[in-house]
Formats: structure tokens, C-alpha cells, sequence
């Protein structure tokens, strides 16, 4: 009997040492990190910035895999239900906090069905209008739209998503009607606002700035308490008499619940290490956007704070859940 515990015994530590052996080899192949929108648009292109530094690190293929649709909830629950391994990623913008609270069902839980890994950078909007109708800011859309309630559209990367919310943010701040339309990722959304299909679009910094600054879109305002740098013209919203916006938006990295703790804290530390590279930063730097890496508790903390701080906002506007 004796001998047999102690068969049982070194059975088994030989299986805890295995465990924490793939943990710290990890990883032994492709890691493929999930984009919930279409390709060309700011989520894809910090995926494929940061995932190509990352492949350099883990010497392993980073792929970047697009599966757009429902507001990001289609790439989100693919990710949901895959092996907890730490070789299926999900990339999403900060409408993963609001996507309880903006959906009368999911097909997953953002809260029990991930784990938190890192925050990859965070971000302001920039309000953008189309080049085609004459406001010039915020001030004069408001004017304009208060003529004509629900003459006007405006564009979002999907319902639920980061940019749909502040859009209705801001029309219940501004007391105004617009007509939400939805598009499959930023960049047909952008070519919606140059063509005059859509008339506003809240659009992250990464590409609101080089649209404005290319003058293919009108910046009619900033979120954030201070201006832009790089568009300094364009006054932020509080400042134009909007208060309440002045909060921002992040991209961060998911992984499917149940992903060991010591896979977790790898992966964060190759993605805080792409961040830091001589390449990687003064790129998002450039495109003002502000690279984190923290790590998956402080991460967690924020995550959750940020879904009752959604929850409050999308009340106050009174948005209704999505189908």
C-alpha cells in the first residue's frame, strides 16, 4: 500500500511539473489573436503592429484572424468557446465592457466566459463629419440637426461597439435625433462619412487624426479633456458647451475563461514588451495612441469598473437594448 502512494505520489508531480512546464514553454505554436471587426480598421491594424513584434518574441506565428459582424460579438464568442490554452486571443475595443448592458441576449458572458489579460492602449475619439455637409463643429451639427431631427445619419463600427455608444451619448447630451447606421469595421464607416452617406462618426485617434489631417473628413470635436496635438483646431467637446464625453476608449486582449494564470501572465509580458519596442511605441505614439500593458489584475480591476460605468451611461441615455 505503501508503495502505491508512493507510485500515486510521483504520478502526480510528475503531472504538476508537466503543467508548470507548459506554462513556461509556452508557446509551442501558432497563436492567433481574434479581431472582432473587418480588416483596415484600427482595432486590425494595433492586432497586426503589436502581433508581429510578438511573433519576433515568442518565435512562434502570430496570425490575426478578422471575424467581423454583431457589433463584434461573433469574433468575441468564437473566442468565448475556444480551448483555454492561451493560443486562441481576442482583441476588442471597449465595447466588450458595455456589451451586457447594450444586448438583450448573448451568446456568452463578457464577464465568466474570459479572462482579463492586458489593456493595450487606450484612446480618445475624435467627432468627425462628412466634408460634404456644411458644419463646420459641434456647435453648428447641433444647429443643423435640431432643424431637421432624424434628417441626419451617423456611423458606428457595429451596435454595441465603443462608437455607437458615445455616438447616443452625445445625441441625448445634445438633444438631438440622428439615425444610427451600422458598418462592418471602421474603414467602410469612414467611407461612408467622405461620401455624405453618413453626416457624423465618432472616430478613434488613429484614424480620425490622418483623415482630419488629410482634410478627406471635418474634425468637429475631440473627446477627452484637452485638445489634440496633432489637430489642435478642433476644440473638445466640453469646451463647445457638451459635457459628459469626456472619457475615452481602449483596445485590449482577452483570453477564454479557464486559461491557466501562468499563460495569462506570458502572454501579457510579450504584448508589454511589443508595446515597448523601439517600433511598435513611437508608431501608436504617433497615432495618439497611448500604449498600457498593465497587467491582468489591474486590468481586471478597470474592466469592470468600465461595464457599471457603461451600464450608468447607456441608462442615462436611455439606448435601448439591441436584438
Amino acid at each position: 500500500m505503501r508503495r502505491l502512494f508512493m507510485i500515486l505520489g510521483a504520478t502526480l508531480a510528475i503531472g504538476a511539473g508537466l503543467v508548470r512546464a507548459d506554462a513556461q514553454t509556452y508557446p509551442t505554436k501558432t497563436v492567433r489573436i481574434v479581431v472582432p471587426y473587418g480588416p483596415g480598421g484600427g482595432v486590425s491594424l494595433l492586432a497586426q503592429q503589436v502581433g508581429q513584434k510578438m511573433q519576433e518574441l515568442m518565435k512562434q506565428p502570430v496570425v490575426v484572424d478578422n471575424r467581423p459582424g454583431a457589433g463584434g460579438n461573433l469574433g468575441a464568442d468564437l473566442v468565448a468557446k475556444a480551448a483555454p490554452d492561451g493560443y486562441t486571443l481576442l482583441m476588442h475595443s471597449s465595447a466588450m465592457a458595455s456589451a451586457s448592458s447594450l444586448y438583450a441576449k448573448l451568446p456568452f458572458d463578457p464577464v465568466k466566459d474570459f479572462v482579463p489579460v492586458t489593456m493595450v492602449i487606450s484612446t480618445q475619439f475624435v467627432i468627425s463629419g462628412s466634408p460634404k455637409n456644411p458644419a463646420a463643429n459641434l456647435k453648428e451639427f447641433v444647429a443643423l440637426a435640431k432643424e431637421k431631427p432624424g434628417a441626419y445619419n451617423y456611423g458606428s463600427s457595429g451596435p454595441g461597439s465603443s462608437l455607437h455608444l458615445f455616438a447616443e451619448m452625445f445625441s441625448s447630451i445634445a438633444g438631438i435625433k440622428l439615425v444610427h447606421i451600422p458598418y462592418r469595421g471602421d474603414a467602410p464607416m469612414i467611407t461612408a462619412l467622405i461620401a455624405n452617406d453618413i453626416q457624423l462618426a465618432f472616430l478613434p485617434q488613429a484614424n480620425g487624426i490622418a483623415n482630419v489631417q488629410s482634410n478627406l473628413i471635418r474634425g468637429l470635436g475631440v473627446s477627452g479633456t484637452k485638445r489634440m496635438e496633432q489637430i489642435p483646431d478642433v476644440a473638445t467637446a466640453a469646451e463647445q458647451g457638451f459635457k459628459g464625453i469626456e472619457v475615452g476608449s481602449w483596445v485590449a486582449l482577452f483570453a477564454p475563461a479557464g486559461t491557466p494564470p501562468d499563460v495569462v501572465q506570458s502572454i501579457q509580458q510579450y504584448v508589454a514588451q511589443a508595446l515597448a519596442d523601439a517600433q511598435v511605441r513611437p508608431w501608436l505614439l504617433s497615432t495618439s495612441q497611448t500604449p498600457v500593458g498593465n497587467s491582468p489584475a489591474e486590468f481586471d480591476v478597470q474592466y469592470k469598473a468600465d461595464i457599471e460605468r457603461y451600464a450608468k451611461a447607456i441608462e442615462v441615455a436611455k439606448i435601448p437594448k439591441q436584438e
